[in-house]
C-alpha cells in the first residue's frame, strides 16, 4: 500500500509571492517573520513581503536572528518573543535554517515547550500556521514535516517530524535564488541532490516517487553548470528550485538515511555547510547500498543516460579535492552518534557501526 501526504499548498513562478499575498494576511492578526540576518533581505522576498503585509495593514514582529544551523538556544528565544509579541502565525524566509526555525520556534510556543522537548514527539499536540518563503534550492523544507536543530551543548545536530509542521502555505519564486553566492548554490544543490538520491535508498521507497527523483537529479545534472555560468538566468534558476521541491515531495513521504545522519556530525565539529556534509559522502553511500538497490539504479542511471562512473566524474567537478582527515577519536564518537540517529531506521539494509567508521575514514 502506498499513502502520500503533503498538505502544502504550494505557489509557484516568477513573483508568485507578490501576486497571492493577500492569502498570507487571511492567516491571522499578527505575523512573526523568522529570517537570517541578511540573505532574506538581499534576496528581495523580504521586501516584497513587507511590503504585501503594508498594504493590508498587517501587523507583523521580525525576529531575525537565525544562524546557520539553528541553535536550540535561538528557538527558545524564538517562543518567548512570539508570546511577548502575541504573533499567531509565523512566516519563515531563506534556506532550511529559517524555515526549519520557523516550524521549530511554531511548536515550542504552541505547546509551552522547554529546550530540548522538542524532540519529545507525544508533547507536540499543536502548532501555529506556518508560511514558507525558501531562498535557495536545495532542502524543500517548504514541503516537509522535518525541522533540524542544532545543540550547542551536547554539539548535536538533530531532526524532529510532525505532520502538524507542514507548512500551510510555500511561495517558491525562482527570482528569490538570484543573490546566492557560488558556494551557497552548489552546496544547497547538492542537498537537494542527496534527498532525491536517499528515496531510492530508504526503505520507503516506492514507484509512486521515482517520476520526482529520476526527473529530479536529471535537472540538477543539467542545470548546475549552467547557474553557475549564468546565475541571473531565470529558467535555470527555475530548474534547480524544481529540483529542490521534488526532493521535499520526495522525504516528506520516504524520510531520510545514513547519508544525512553521518553529515550532521561532520557539520556541527567541522563546519562543512550542510549539503557539503552530504556531498563528500554521497559516493561512499552509493558504493555501501549498489547491491541492494542495484534495480532501482540501473533505472536511474538508463534514464539519466549516464554510467554509474559517469555520474562519479559529474559529481567529483562539485567536491573540493581535500581530505578531511578525521581523527580516530571523533571517529568512535560520531559513529556512535550516527547510529543512535532516527535516520538509520530507513536504510536499506542493516548497516553496522564498523562500516560507519570505514565510511569516516575514507574521508
Amino acid at each position: 500500500m502506498i499513502q502520500y501526504y503533503m498538505p502544502t499548498k504550494v505557489f509557484w513562478g516568477e513573483k508568485c509571492l507578490v501576486r497571492s499575498a493577500e492569502l498570507i494576511t487571511g492567516i491571522g492578526n499578527k505575523s512573526m517573520i523568522i529570517t537570517g540576518r541578511r540573505s532574506a533581505q538581499l534576496s528581495g522576498a523580504l521586501t516584497d513581503l513587507l511590503e504585501a503585509l503594508k498594504k493590508k495593514n498587517q501587523d507583523y514582529y521580525h525576529f531575525s536572528e537565525i544562524e546557520e544551523n539553528p541553535e536550540l538556544m535561538t528557538i527558545q528565544e524564538g517562543a518567548e518573543l512570539l508570546r511577548e509579541f502575541n504573533c499567531d502565525h509565523l512566516i519563515g524566509i531563506g534556506g532550511g535554517s529559517p524555515i526549519d526555525a520557523a516550524k521549530a520556534i511554531s511548536v515550542m510556543a504552541a505547546n509551552k515547550l522547554q529546550g530540548r522537548e522538542i524532540y519529545e514527539g507525544d508533547k507536540i499536540k499543536y502548532a501555529l500556521p506556518i508560511v514558507a518563503i525558501p531562498t535557495t534550492s536545495g532542502t524543500g523544507t517548504e514541503v516537509t514535516p522535518y525541522s533540524v536543530i542544532s545543540d550547542r551543548e551536547t554539539r548535536k545536530k538533530a531532526g524532529f517530524g510532525n505532520p502538524l509542521i507542514f507548512p500551510l502555505m510555500s511561495f517558491c519564486d525562482p527570482e528569490y535564488t538570484y543573490s546566492l553566492p557560488q558556494k551557497v548554490t552548489i552546496d544547497t544543490a547538492l542537498d537537494a541532490l542527496s534527498h532525491l538520491l536517499e528515496g531510492i535508498y530508504s526503505r520507503k521507497r516506492c514507484d509512486f516517487l521515482f517520476p520526482f527523483i529520476f526527473s529530479g537529479i536529471k535537472l540538477i545534472i543539467e542545470n548546475l553548470e549552467l547557474v553557475i555560468s549564468n546565475p541571473q538566468e531565470y529558467l535555470y534558476r527555475e530548474n534547480l528550485m524544481r529540483a529542490s521541491l521534488y526532493g521535499g515531495f520526495v522525504i516528506a513521504q520516504a524520510g531520510t538515511t545514513l547519508q544525512h545522519s553521518i553529515g550532521y556530525p561532520l557539520t556541527t565539529h567541522y563546519e562543512l555547510s550542510h549539503g557539503m556534509a552530504n556531498g563528500v559522502v554521497m559516493k561512499e553511500m552509493m558504493e555501501l547500498y549498489s547491491s541492494d538497490i542495484s534495480e532501482d539504479l540501473n533505472s536511474l542511471f538508463s534514464f539519466l543516460d549516464l554510467s554509474q562512473e559517469q555520474f562519479y566524474l559529474w559529481l567529483d567537478e562539485w567536491i573540493p579535492d581535500t581530505r578531511l582527515e578525521l581523527p580516530e577519536d571523533f571517529i568512535i564518537k560520531a559513529a556512535e552518534e550516527i547510529m543512535g540517529s532516527r535516520n538509520m531506521a530507513q536504510n536499506p539494509r542493516e548497516v553496522s557501526a564498523e562500516e560507519v567508521k570505514s565510511i569516516l575514514r575514507k574521508l
